[in-house]
C-alpha cells in the first residue's frame, strides 16, 4: 500500500450508515467524519481518508439515474485529488449503480468501489466494518510501479471484490449478499487479499484522462418471460410508443415461446425500430440462441443476445448506449460487443 495513498469516501445513504440512537434506540444515520471512531482500524492504513456526504440521503430503493450522474461528475471534479474512490450505497439497487458507473466512466484508471452492509454498522454484529475495512485496503492498493491493483468499478462485499457490472445481489438476508455468476472475483480477502491478475482490466494509457457519459437515455423496459403470460402483457410492454429497447429474460440459454403471437409481436417491436435484447433468468450462464429452435426464432425475428450478461448490467448498457445514438443498428452492434468486461465473448 502507498503511504500517501488518499481516498475519497462518498456516503450516499444505505443501511450501512445507520446507528442506533442512545435515547430513542431508533436508527438514524451518523456523520461519517466521524468515521474514524467508529471504525478506528482504518487508522492503521496509511492512508488520507476525505468524506463527501449526499444531502439528502438517498435509500437506495429510490435510487434514479439523476446520483449515478452526479456520482460521475464528482469523481471527475475530484479526480486528480485521489487515489482511489469507496461509495457507500444501499444494497437493493448497488449492482445498478456500479453497472452504471462502469459505462459513465473513460479513461479510468483508479479504483471506485461500492460497498455497504446487511446490519447498520452501529450494531454489534455489523458487516459494515469489515466491507469498509476491505474496500479501504483495496481502494489504496498500487503495485511497484504505482499504479492501482484495481482499475475498476467493483463492489467490495462479503469478503469479495467483484467486477460491478458482473454482480447481482442474491440474498436478502446473509452477508454475502453478491455475486458475481459468470465472471470470477478480481480479489477474496482472506489473511490476506490475493488478487487475480489475469482478471482484472487494466488501461492500455495509464496517463489518459478521465471524461464521463452523463448522457442517458432510460425509455427501456423488462419483460420476464413466464408460462401463461398473454399478449395483451406483451404487447404493452414491448410495443409501447414511449420505449427504445426491451430487455427479455427468457428460460434457460434463451427460449421463449413459440407461438405465432408472440414471435408476431416481437417481429412487430423490432421492425419499429426497438432494440430487444435476450439475458436469462438463470442466475448463471448464458445466452445461445442457436442451440434450440425457440431460441433461434428469436435470433431470426431479430432479438440481440445478451451473451452472460446481467440484467442490471444489461439495463445500464442500454441506458449508455441510447444515450449516444438514434440508430437501433449501431445499438444492436454495440450490445453484442464486450465494453468494459460485462460480458464473456467467444
Amino acid at each position: 500500500m502507498n503511504e500517501r495513498a488518499s481516498l475519497l469516501l462518498i456516503y450516499t445513504g444505505g443501511t450501512i450508515g445507520m446507528k442506533q440512537d442512545p435515547e430513542d434506540l431508533a436508527l438514524k444515520p451518523f456523520d461519517f467524519s466521524q468515521i474514524w471512531d467508529e471504525v478506528p482500524e482504518i487508522r492503521k492504513f496509511a492512508v488520507r481518508l476525505d468524506v463527501h456526504t449526499f444531502s439528502p440521503l438517498i435509500d437506495s430503493s429510490d435510487v434514479e439515474p439523476a446520483l449515478w450522474q452526479e456520482l460521475a461528475r464528482l469523481i471527475r471534479d475530484r479526480y486528480d485529488d485521489y487515489d482511489g474512490f469507496i461509495i457507500l450505497h444501499g444494497t437493493d439497487t448497488m449492482s445498478y449503480s456500479a453497472s452504471a458507473l462502469s459505462f459513465m466512466l473513460d479513461g479510468l484508471t483508479k479504483p471506485v468501489i461500492f460497498t455497504g452492509s446487511q446490519l447498520p454498522i452501529g450494531v454489534p454484529r455489523t458487516d459494515g466494518k469489515e466491507n469498509l475495512i476491505s474496500a479501504v485496503e483495496i481502494a489504496a492498493a498500487k503495485d511497484a510501479d504505482g499504479h492501482a491493483l484495481v482499475p475498476e468499478v467493483c463492489i467490495c462485499f462479503g469478503s469479495l471484490l467483484m467486477r460491478g457490472n458482473r454482480t447481482t445481489k442474491m440474498n436478502a438476508e446473509l452477508f454475502n449478499a453478491f455475486q458475481s455468476p459468470n465472471f470470477p472475483p478480481l480479489a477474496e480477502a482472506g489473511i490476506t487479499i490475493r488478487y487475480d491478475g489475469k482478471a482484472i482490466r487494466k488501461p492500455l494509457d495509464w496517463y489518459q484522462n478521465l471524461s464521463i457519459n452523463t448522457r442517458l437515455d432510460t425509455r427501456v423496459s423488462v419483460l420476464k418471460i413466464h408460462p401463461g403470460i398473454t399478449p395483451d402483457i406483451v404487447r404493452h410492454i414491448v410495443c409501447d410508443s414511449g420505449i427504445r429497447a426491451v430487455i427479455l429474460e427468457t428460460y434457460g440459454s434463451g427460449n421463449a415461446p413459440s407461438k405465432a403471437w408472440f414471435l408476431d409481436i416481437i417481429e412487430e417491436a423490432v421492425r419499429s425500430g426497438k432494440v430487444l435484447v435476450n439475458v436469462t433468468q438463470c442466475p448463471a450462464g448464458t445466452v445461445d440462441m442457436g442451440l434450440y429452435a425457440n431460441g433461434k426464432a428469436l435470433e431470426r425475428a431479430g432479438v440481440v443476445g445478451g451473451a452472460d450478461a446481467t440484467t442490471e448490467s444489461t439495463l445500464a448498457k442500454l441506458f449508455f448506449l441510447l444515450g449516444k445514438s438514434d440508430d437501433p443498428a449501431w445499438i444492436r452492434r454495440m450490445m453484442g460487443r464486450n465494453l468494459k468486461g460485462e460480458i464473456t465473448l467467444p
